[in-house]
Order: C-alpha cells, then sequence, then structure tokens
C-alpha cells in the first residue's frame, strides 16, 4: 500500500496564507468565519450552517456573539479532508 504524502504543520500554514495574502509571520492565531471560508472557498453561511448542524468537525471558538477559528484546527480540518479517491473519505452526515 502506498503512503499517503501528508502535508506538515507548516506546509497547511503556509498554504492558509497564501490564501489570506499574506506572510506565514503575519498568518493571525485566530481566523474569522469570512477568512475560513474564502480559505476553504466557500461562502460564510456556509460556515454557519455546518456550526449550527454539527455536519463537519471544523472546530470553532465563540467569544461573545463572535466566532473564531484556531488556525490550527483549521489545518487539522483540512488534514482529515484529505483523500485520493471518493471512497475514502466517509461521509460526515
Amino acid at each position: 500500500m502506498k503512503s499517503k504524502n501528508i502535508p506538515n504543520n507548516e506546509e497547511i500554514h503556509a498554504e492558509i496564507a497564501l490564501h489570506l495574502r499574506c506572510d506565514i509571520e503575519e498568518l493571525p492565531f485566530l481566523l474569522t468565519p469570512d477568512e475560513v471560508a474564502h480559505v476553504l472557498g466557500v461562502k460564510p453561511i456556509t460556515l454557519a450552517t455546518w456550526r449550527s448542524t454539527g455536519r463537519y468537525s471544523l472546530a470553532y471558538l465563540k467569544i461573545g456573539r463572535c466566532v473564531r477559528y484556531r488556525v490550527s484546527d483549521l489545518a487539522a480540518f483540512l488534514v482529515s479532508r484529505r483523500g485520493t479517491h471518493t471512497g475514502e473519505l466517509r461521509n460526515d452526515f
């Protein structure tokens, strides 16, 4: 069986920084739903739906009325969703 080429945290953080058009050193610790939606290529309302239904296990923080995502949680989510064929990923619904 081939071993999966799993990117490390630095590679994932660099990819997130690239999507947010910032240097990796400038990558904030907490991201807004708009920033995460941009990285994932979805609309912010999609993230709200995922939070309310629990469809995907993308962890978030609730600070008062604000929702924020840790970069490390987003990186872990991206790694968990990586696949090489359609039968590999399990359905989350």
